[in-house]
């Protein structure tokens, strides 16, 4: 049985996120891999360092592995086009308004995104803010990683499909279909994206988002096969 390490939704909370890394500093398998579940930016006010703090533990050669969350591709899509909707979102929303949070993430990168300026004002402050290589390291993310044991995804899966034949919308905005279905996948599906008040443990999947984005904690869980444990101020909790 390998232990992993599981951490959802940064949304540029920086603070947070090296609370979550000194707590698995902390834990006996400190070193063991850490999967981050997507949804590194928008909402708090540190997203730019966040995706900094990222690549560069990953260039150290920490064992970290980094999966797309749909903030982090809406992020990239905006960049592309200050006028992009994605269709998955519940109402129409351009990465600036205030559900996405997407203004926070411009204010990190030095970006006034005021909503009474020109939209295509900011947009162009913003391509020449964001560093190509946060780009690149972006558009690079991995959609899922798997173990014998787990499957690590940012949203969720839908039930029935192989894993490698999902579509990439459904792994980063899947909802409904995938919360309210009770089989079993064969393995455990640890997935962020829906806020809940802390992480939490169902018999078919573990809900790593506790709301890191709306200001709650940013819990770090061990996973040992289907055991799962929070990592608070006092140690382990078991789910």
């Amino acid at each position: 049985m390998h232990p992993i390490f599981a951490v959802g939704d940064i949304h540029g909370q920086l603070a947070q996120f090296h609370h979550a890394l000194d707590r698995i500093a902390g834990d006996p398998e400190a070193g063991a891999p850490v999967v981050f579940l997507g949804d590194f930016v928008d909402r708090g006010p540190d997203s730019r360092a966040v995706i900094e703090a990222l690549m560069q533990g990953q260039a150290e050669g920490r064992n970290w592995i980094c999966l797309m969350g749909n903030h982090d591709r809406f992020f990239l899509r905006y960049l592309d086009d200050p006028f992009y909707e994605d269709p998955q979102t519940r109402n129409p929303h351009v990465y600036t308004d205030r559900p996405i949070g997407g203004d926070k993430t411009l204010e990190s990168y030095g970006v006034d995104a005021d909503p009474r300026r020109d939209p295509r004002e900011i947009h162009a402050e913003a391509v020449a803010a964001v560093p190509q290589a946060h780009r690149d390291w972006l558009a690079a993310l991995p959609r899922f990683h798997e173990t014998e044991q787990q499957i690590f995804v940012h949203a969720g899966i839908r039930p029935g499909i192989p894993l490698h034949q999902q579509s990439e919308d459904d792994l980063i905005w899947i909802r409904g279909a995938f919360l309210n279905d009770t089989r079993d996948h064969g393995r455990l599906v640890v997935h962020g994206h829906t806020a809940i008040d802390v992480p939490q443990l169902y018999p078919n999947r573990l809900n790593m988002d506790g709301g890191a984005g709306y200001g709650r904690p940013l819990y770090p869980a061990l996973l040992l096969g289907r055991d799962v444990f929070l990592l608070g101020s006092h140690g382990r909790v078991r789910l």
